[in-house]
């Protein structure tokens, strides 16, 4: 994908993947990571997500990462917060209170950008790719990010050949292939095709949406917790 069709869609208004409410899964599954107040959670791709004003409210320090300006501008103003704006190497650099937005390429991010982050939130960067461009991702968060961090990672999967992305089709067998080194526990996977017209106009058949839990000791719970995968 090229930087003008996102910055195509943000001007244009055509966001149906941005969730006007905080993520159910994130909720759900998030407090099992034990991901403690005070760490840094990076959040690729992220739009002008309510998931980070959810992360933050835990105590989190959010570290957001997004392409298009326009969305990052109107994440601040439609919550009525004013960052502080600086420019810091090949980023604008927006920040308020325990959130900050890095504008620019994901690809550009360096490890010292991220310095501190030990957890990760994916709900709509992976399936944002093609699958060359996904391969590219998936290796340059493990360049970024320790072995020891944790994380949520949401998908989707479907029949790639009755309807073209994004969002982009990623089965299980690619997720366990492309983040191994965070040994993914899926913890959900719920049909969601009734609730989502574009995929049933153009004729899919199914349409599953994931929730994986990333740990790298291959639990993807914190010890204790007890929590069940939900049935498929």
């Amino acid at each position: 994908m090229q930087a003008e069709f996102w910055h195509s869609r943000w001007n244009s208004n055509q966001i149906g993947f941005h969730q006007p409410q905080v993520n159910a899964y994130l909720q759900q599954y998030w407090p099992a990571l034990g991901v403690v107040a005070g760490e840094r959670v990076l959040v690729p791709l992220c739009g002008k997500s309510l998931d980070m004003l959810w992360l933050a409210g835990q105590g989190l320090q959010v570290m957001g990462v997004e392409l298009s300006e326009k969305a990052v501008e109107d994440f601040f103003s439609e919550h009525q917060l004013q960052p502080l704006v600086t420019q810091e190497g090949a980023f604008k650099v927006f920040r308020c209170e325990a959130i900050e937005i890095y504008c620019g390429d994901f690809f550009a991010l360096s490890t010292e950008d991220v310095r501190g982050c030990t957890a990760l939130y994916d709900r709509a960067a992976l399936i944002a790719l093609p699958a060359d461009m996904r391969k590219r991702y998936a290796a340059h968060l493990q360049a970024l990010l320790p072995t020891s961090a944790k994380g949520l990672l949401i998908t989707l999967d479907y029949d790639q050949s009755q309807i073209d992305g994004p969002p982009f089709a990623v089965t299980d067998a690619e997720v366990q292939a492309l983040l191994a080194a965070w040994h993914p526990v899926e913890r959900a996977a719920h049909d969601v095709l009734e609730a989502s017209p574009k995929f049933q106009q153009a004729g899919a058949t199914h349409l599953f949406e994931r929730a994986y839990c990333l740990a790298s000791d291959g639990s993807g719970l914190a010890v204790g917790t007890g929590l069940p995968r939900d049935a498929m």
